[in-house]
């Protein structure tokens, strides 16, 4: 196909405007046909400079516009259920960045929108599947040689916490990836949280349970514990540790630029997630393009999105209730009935 995919990007913020810049500058195949986002001058400011882009307050007016073949939400998770339910109705393929929608009930309607359709329409953005070290540990694993999984060892740390960043979103906003990456790589279902809360840091906000570790069991039989410190102060640092029969795998351990002058050394530290996760961010979007165009879906599916709505409203519950909290999926349309996922 010569004709490039027409994008249609909601959601102009930090994430929006990298990924029209990506789709700009970065990936083939494709070129940024509208923009929504409810900010006009921040709109305005992300396709600057950029020819035959249409811009829009309303995200449904976006995906109505000429050009449009596909659509990449980038908005709050709040705002994603209705322009992915429109986008499904249309036919449209839609790659829809984390949380797919924050609550398990409105997650349900999506996946139960697409199975409707009986193909898939949306990939959702857990960008990790496409990071190259996550993709040579589960390479490694499911090749079987170190045996079978028995933990995995998981930290997720960050500078600080936006305005507004609550306890229950170190869980649902952050831990969500590694719900993703643990059930990806261990081929198993979460079915229960349970969250233990050490004494909040002195640099957290107050009122902020801040860090908290995070203990996953899995139908399989093994066990997932998330370090998740938002407010760390020196660092984006995302490691896992896979821990098996035969011996343990390690991902994550920053080795980035050293530099060496005056006396003394340096290594530098990803300071943000579009820094360190940049690479798995354009293989991602370059493969939902490419598929697309190809009239394919690939990637982490709706259920994956329904499925980490689940578990992390039950960590949730876990840290709010300092139980241990069921997880309960509701059945598993035969849409998504690849156990590779």
């Amino acid at each position: 196909m010569a004709e490039l995919l027409g994008v249609a990007v909601l959601g102009a913020g930090h994430m929006g405007a990298d990924h029209i810049r990506r789709l700009d500058q970065v990936v083939s195949g494709a070129r940024v046909a509208a923009v929504a986002d409810p900010d006009p001058d921040r709109a305005k400011e992300a396709t600057a400079g950029l020819d035959g882009v249409t811009v829009h307050a309303d995200p449904l007016a976006a995906l109505a516009a000429p050009g449009v073949d596909a659509v990449l939400i980038a908005s709050p998770g709040p705002a994603h259920e209705e322009p992915l339910l429109a986008s499904l109705a249309r036919g449209l393929p839609v790659l829809c960045e984390k949380p797919m929608v924050p609550d398990s009930t409105g997650a349900l309607r999506v996946v139960e929108a697409e199975a409707g359709l009986g193909h898939r329409l949306a990939q959702i953005g857990f960008m990790r599947r496409y990071d190259t070290e996550y993709r040579r540990l589960k390479s490694l694993l499911d090749g079987g040689g170190l045996g079978r999984p028995l933990m995995l060892h998981c930290v997720h740390r960050n500078v600080s916490s936006p305005p507004g960043f609550t306890s229950a979103m170190l869980i649902n906003s952050s831990v969500s990836h590694e719900i993703d990456a643990a059930r990806w790589l261990l081929g198993q279902e979460l079915t229960a949280v349970t969250v233990l809360r050490p004494r909040p840091s002195s640099h957290a906000p107050a009122g902020l349970l801040d860090p908290q570790l995070v203990l996953f069991e899995t139908d399989g039989g093994a066990l997932v514990d998330v370090e998740v410190f938002v407010n760390c102060g020196f660092g984006y640092q995302v490691r896992c540790e896979a821990v098996c029969e035969k011996g343990s795998a390690r991902i994550g351990e920053d080795r980035t630029m050293l530099v060496t002058s005056a006396g003394g050394a340096r290594e530098d530290v990803a300071q943000d997630y579009l820094v360190r996760f940049a690479d798995a961010y354009d293989r991602e979007v370059q493969a939902w393009v490419d598929a697309a165009r190809q009239g394919r879906v690939t990637g982490p599916s709706a259920w994956d999105g329904y499925a980490s709505a689940v578990v992390a409203e039950a960590g949730v519950r876990a840290l709010e209730t300092g139980g241990r909290s069921a997880v309960r999926l509701a059945p598993r349309p035969d849409l998504y009935a690849d156990p590779s996922r």
